[in-house]
């Protein structure tokens, strides 16, 4: 392999860009950045993905084109958190996500799930994992981290943010913390907006930044940046992305992290929109950014790296910048990047299996009210609820074939009800009406927040005397805007291993032992 001094400017910068592709197999224009723009990354997603053979095979194939037209083994990442972000197959091993793992009461199931995580990803060959978020969820109205963190306070976030972290290191995956300095106090999503935070460093210091410190105490190796304002630290109208106040000043100074630092997609609208995406690149390489994520067009990674190599020769932008990223990059490949041979009987296997279904029954959260048992065949209970649907850019997509009212009510041999995401007064009426003569229905509500139209039906539901258990298959927030006597159950997501994990609690065979705090 050739030595940083051996390689040319357009090979550096290369090696300082992620990208990826709308298939399933490699696309002509992947084929030319990485052989014309010596690319050495990428990022996959839902949409790459079909099963563990096809996405091993995938892998390898991709290798193959980054050793060759580069050098060098390419970073293959992913977005694997858990829970409402997951990537991998049908046939693999997902785990819950973080505020679940965290209700279960144990960071050895934090460590656990990471640890699973890794092995599985290793044995595809994708060996950098953009996870855990250490994000704090000190606001419940945040519509793009929510379920996505262990909780509400420093404490929490970093115990068990620490233990994934560890897990997947252990695992032999990298493992990138997550939206520096802290997304958890916003009420935009920047993939489609741009956020604002109003505080100083202070008072980041005092939260938000409490579990990155913790973190990279304990051996961090990598952090994404947010694409978030803070007036208040940068006056200069940059995110943090694009701060050199932020990334190198805070993050790399007065933080003391060494490690890798990546940004998060710059084709998010919060850069595309209000800077531009090839600009928003050389800005974040410009605030000390290591490894830069445009992670849907090819095209836009061309255009980035012509504007970072004019930048280089006109003077903009010193060359040992690209330097240090790129030896440390390359420092971390030659740890994690080592081309093994697959192993897919580990993806799936019967271990983590039962395991994961184990700390799965251990995350469903009773958070009010007493659990009827529900028998098998009961005419009496009524299953209802929505189709999942595509809630922002950073959620996996969706599985229209699930529904949770058809799972449970063929389970159950029981009666059920699909009602639309936000149902009308007209939708409520008939559900209303499917709902006379049973004594007791139980509804799975999706952001209900956003959606009224199910709460309006809760709520007519429980006028009509009927007993009612809510459970949320996303954010449990949504348990404190019904009023009156209801059993509320958390389950965190709509997902087919979420729906397993409620049947031996909703038929009484198991008692939730899980615990989260929040105001009804």
């Amino acid at each position: 392999m050739k030595t940083i001094k051996q390689m040319s400017l357009r090979e550096k910068i290369g090696q300082m860009f992620v990208t990826g592709f709308p298939s399933t197999e490699i696309s002509p224009e992947l084929k030319e950045v990485i052989e014309q723009y010596k690319v050495g990354n990428i990022i996959l997603f839902s949409h790459n993905i079909e099963d563990k053979y096809q996405l091993g095979g995938l892998v390898a194939e991709l290798q193959q084109w980054f050793t060759t037209h580069t050098g060098f083994p390419g970073f293959i990442t992913i977005d694997q958190e858990g829970g409402r972000v997951t990537r991998m197959p049908k046939d693999a091993t997902n785990v819950a996500g973080a505020m679940a793992i965290a209700s279960s009461g144990r960071p050895e199931n934090a460590y656990a799930a990471g640890r699973m995580t890794a092995r599985e990803l290793k044995a595809l060959g994708i060996n950098f994992n953009l996870a855990p978020v250490m994000d704090i969820n000190n606001n419940a109205l945040n519509p793009v981290i929510n379920v996505r963190s262990y909780g509400d306070s420093a404490e929490k976030v970093s115990q068990y943010g620490i233990e994934m972290m560890k897990g997947l290191q252990g695992g032999g995956v990298m493992s990138s913390l997550k939206h520096f300095p802290g997304h958890g106090d916003t009420n935009v999503d920047s993939h489609i907006g741009l956020p604002t935070i109003e505080k100083t460093v202070e008072e980041l210091e005092q939260l938000e930044l409490l579990p990155f410190k913790a973190a990279i105490e304990q051996g961090a190796q990598a952090i994404m940046s947010a694409h978030i304002l803070f007036p208040q630290i940068d006056k200069s109208g940059l995110l943090g992305t694009m701060s050199y106040t932020i990334i190198t000043e805070l993050l790399k100074e007065k933080l003391g992290f060494k490690g890798l630092v990546v940004s998060d997609c710059l084709e998010m609208d919060a850069i595309k929109r209000y800077y531009g995406t090839a600009k928003g690149a050389l800005g974040a390489v410009k605030a000390g950014i290591d490894l830069v994520f445009i992670s849907h067009t090819p095209k836009t990674v061309k255009e980035a790296i012509h504007l970072i190599e004019e930048a280089v020769a006109i003077g903009d932008l010193d060359e040992a910048v690209i330097d240090a990223a790129v030896t440390k990059i390359l420092a971390y490949k030659a740890q994690y990047a080592v081309i093994e041979e697959l192993d897919y009987e580990i993806v799936g296997c019967d271990v983590h299996r039962r395991a994961n279904d184990l700390i799965r029954t251990e995350t469903i959260c009773r958070i009010n009210g007493e659990i009827d048992p529900i028998r098998t065949g009961d005419e009496q209970v009524l299953f209802m609820g929505s189709y999942s649907y595509r809630t922002d850019l950073a959620s996996s997509s969706v599985n229209q074939d699930l529904s949770f009212p058809q799972y449970m009510g063929e389970h159950f041999h029981a009666a059920y009800e699909i009602i639309s995401i936000d149902p009308s007064e007209g939708q409520i009426n008939a559900a209303l009406q499917k709902a006379e003569g049973c004594k007791h229905v139980v509804i799975g509500l999706f952001n209900a927040r956003e959606n009224k139209g199910q709460l309006a039906l809760v709520q007519k539901l429980l006028a009509a005397d009927c007993k009612v258990t809510a459970i949320t298959l996303g954010r449990p927030y949504d348990l404190t805007l019904i009023d009156g006597e209801f059993c509320g159950i958390a389950a965190f997501e709509y997902s087919l291993n979420a729906f397993k994990s409620l049947i031996p609690i909703l038929n009484g065979e198991l008692t939730p032992t899980a615990n989260i705090t929040i105001q009804l």
